[in-house]
């Protein structure tokens, strides 16, 4: 039986309000046999706050990071080295097996630069993922945790955007991709009031990019949302990690958060 694998993206601001039950449900669900979950995660938080005190100065363009070397270095080792590891533990204490790796052990994820390197610096894109690594891990039952630091031909390291890591390790595994968020999905703010989109499909969301509803970072969340049903990813959610169970109700297919589809009629091309 082929196994189904479901990609969790979990970004830095999010994993410090994560509660236990969340690790337990992707414990959970790794047990239950019928999905294998495969955590991809980001650590915004503490990098800004590492650059900061090393005095290392940082910008945004687009709701990526440009990164000079000294920006990688701090990147890499805030990701690879400190919030990697600490996922592994929080799943270890709800009884699973997770296995830390970053993006350039075994060339899991082969990258190049993003087009507009000399704005961006070393910020990468994947051209490939290794997923006979992923593959491996999941076959002596491990749940994958990769830090989205990527690696050329030449050895290059490149900052590739959590999100977009995410997805590009989804389509290479034709998994569901689930963004774990700390919001209760895309909405808009009406009278103080939020409503919520349960349901996008492209050109919806290019017009609320183009109104600036869906701004900074949920651009190329977004972005690589569509992209990834472009390219055979069975489906694409944003919910909210901090509701209990929200991942739990997310695999059992109620409606949580906000599903992002290609078209009204909720077909993707798979």
């Amino acid at each position: 039986m082929n196994k189904k694998y479901v990609v969790i993206k979990c970004g830095g601001s999010v994993l410090e309000k994560l509660p236990h039950s969340f690790y337990q449900n992707v414990v959970d669900l790794q047990k239950q046999g019928e999905w294998q979950p495969i955590i991809v995660h980001g650590g915004g938080p503490l990098i800004s706050k590492l650059l900061k005190q090393t005095g290392v100065p940082t910008t945004f363009v687009n709701g990526l990071r440009v990164t000079t070397q000294e920006v990688l270095d701090v990147v890499e080792m805030a990701l690879s080295g400190s919030i990697n590891k600490q996922i592994v533990r929080k799943l270890v204490e709800a009884e699973g097996k997770a296995f830390g790796i970053s993006g350039i052990d075994g060339g899991l994820l082969t990258a190049k630069p993003v087009d507009n390197k000399e704005d961006m610096g070393f910020v990468g894109e994947v051209t490939n993922v290794n997923t006979m690594i992923i593959k491996d891990l999941v076959e002596k039952g491990f749940i994958p945790i990769i830090s989205p630091i990527g690696i050329d031909e030449s050895g290059e390291r490149f900052n590739i955007n959590a999100d977009m890591a995410a997805s590009a390790v989804a389509q290479s595994l034709g998994a569901k991709l689930c963004y774990i968020s700390d919001i209760p999905g895309i909405y808009e703010e009406k009278n103080g009031q939020k409503h919520i989109f349960h349901q996008l499909d492209q050109v919806k969301a290019n017009q609320l990019i183009d109104l600036g509803v869906i701004a900074g970072g949920m651009i190329p969340k977004v972005q690589s949302a569509i992209k990834a049903l472009h390219q055979h990813v069975l489906e694409v959610s944003i919910i909210d990690g901090i509701e209990p169970d929200g991942l739990w109700q997310f695999m059992q297919g109620k409606e949580i958060g906000t599903r992002i589809l290609l078209n009204k009629e909720g077909k993707s091309h798979v």
